[in-house]
């Protein structure tokens, strides 16, 4: 498998069509030598992100490719199903820029009940979490090749964020950009893995593969280089600027933190559940004068709902029925979240 190094002509033209301007459609020479780069460097990490991959759905997955190619917003569209979860994995230094992977509806599902086994799962928050885990892994095994590759050692990227939303709200980036598509099997047959760069951290990234400067760079989106006049023209302020259109999160109430993680890695835990029909306070004295046949009262009335504790933590409240021979409880009522919380602190 090639290490991602381009030959001498290949440097030559990318180097050379950097500096003509953006890449469009009578331009593609520019576009096809970036393209190369990219599909050489990602194509040598399939191996790499397969094994992160198996490791988190606990079963053996299968990853192929990357192709890679230039496209645009309508055009991705129409490749996309009409639901799709969406992952931001945004470069915040070293190559600053858009970073997204994207996944069909079912395939987010597959890969979230496969890491919690579970069948016909939701895509909720919890699940969205989980896809989460999944990418930030991968991404960050991409990081630690590119540093490596090319000398970089700023190179960081955010917390990746998933979100379900319908095609035609996903926010990619404009004009024309590349885009990995991979061939990605997690036991539910065949799925596609689309990966999208923004135009100027792919550019970036394929001028450090090819052994130019791979010089940190400042986040576009931060100021840090205002005040500094650009003394390459119309032309090459056109080309370096990098505008984005502003995205807002919802705006979502939360009154307590919510749960962060990967629920699969502990759901094998044990923990004690235990009943407690009610409690009472006695001196010394009486304990030791307990004997067969004494009654002790509790503070709980006849019928009133038992306390369920994990942990010795409250979480439900219950009523006690008979199974056949046994004892049981019905839970009957769930501890709020604050109730839960307060209990915690």
């Amino acid at each position: 498998m090639s290490d991602g190094a381009l030959s001498q002509s290949e440097i030559d033209a990318l180097l050379g069509g950097m500096d003509s301007g953006p890449a469009h459609a009578d331009a593609p020479k520019g576009n096809e030598i970036e393209r190369k780069a990219l599909e050489r460097f990602f194509g040598t990490m399939v191996d790499a992100l397969t094994a992160n991959l198996s490791s988190f759905v606990g079963a053996s997955a299968s990853l192929k490719g990357p192709q890679v190619s230039f496209t645009n917003r309508d055009a991705l569209i129409e490749q996309l199903p009409g639901n799709v979860t969406l992952v931001k994995a945004d470069y915040n230094s070293g190559f600053p820029g858009e970073h997204i992977f994207i996944m069909s509806e079912d395939t987010a599902k597959a890969i979230a009940g496969a890491v919690n086994h579970e069948e016909d799962i939701q895509m909720d928050e919890m699940a969205l979490s989980v896809i989460g885990e999944v990418i930030s892994t991968l991404v960050g095994t991409q990081i630690t090749a590119l540093t490596k590759k090319t000398g970089n050692q700023s190179i960081a990227s955010i917390s990746p964020e998933a979100t379900n939303v319908p095609k035609a709200v996903a926010a990619l980036p404009s004009g024309n950009f590349p885009v990995a598509v991979y061939e990605m099997d997690v036991g539910k047959g065949p799925q596609q893995l689309w990966e999208v760069f923004g135009s100027s951290t792919s550019s970036d990234i394929a001028h450090a593969l090819s052994g130019g400067s791979s010089t940190p760079r400042p986040n576009p989106a931060q100021p840090a280089g205002m005040g500094r006049p650009n003394m390459g023209g119309s032309q090459n302020m056109a080309q370096s600027t990098n505008v984005q259109s502003v995205q807002f999160p919802n705006l979502v109430p939360r009154s307590i933190p919510q749960e962060q993680g990967n629920i699969g890695l502990i759901v094998d835990v044990f923990m004690e559940m235990t009943v407690e029909l009610g409690r009472t306070k006695k001196l010394i004295k009486e304990i030791l004068q307990m004997g067969e046949g004494t009654i002790i009262e509790l503070d709980k009335l006849a019928g009133e709902p038992v306390d369920i504790l994990v942990n010795h933590k409250l979480i439900a409240k219950g009523e006690v029925v008979v199974i056949d021979e046994n004892f049981g409880v019905r839970v009957t009522e769930i501890v709020s979240p604050t109730e839960r919380m307060s209990e915690l602190n």
